[in-house]
């Protein structure tokens, strides 16, 4: 049981030293999601299921969601990040800032 335990230890720490990494990456893949989501969307008219067919390997946990009122699209991982894009007509699809 004793060894159980320091591993369990050693693995919180390990998360917990990572997770900054971790935060990074998933906001960089909920930004890249909501920009092309968004312009998969309302640039090329396709829906938002085939858009993340367009994503790279290895953002199998990244989702799309829509706003279609203000033609926003939002990537996110979960418990981790989101971000979303709007499109604006002639500029295409932005993504907007934090909050």
């Amino acid at each position: 049981m004793p060894w159980a335990l320091l591993f369990a230890v050693l693995f919180a720490g390990f998360l917990i030293w990572k997770f900054p990494a971790f935060k990074a990456q998933a906001e960089l893949g909920a930004a890249y999601a909501a920009r092309v989501g968004c312009s998969c969307r309302h640039v090329q008219g396709r829906s938002l299921e085939s858009c993340q067919s367009d994503f790279e390997p290895g953002m199998e946990v990244v989702s799309l969601s829509e706003d279609s009122e203000t033609k926003t699209v939002i990537g996110s991982v979960p418990l981790l990040a989101s971000r979303s894009a709007r499109y604006t007509g002639a500029s295409g699809c932005l993504l907007q800032p934090e909050n």
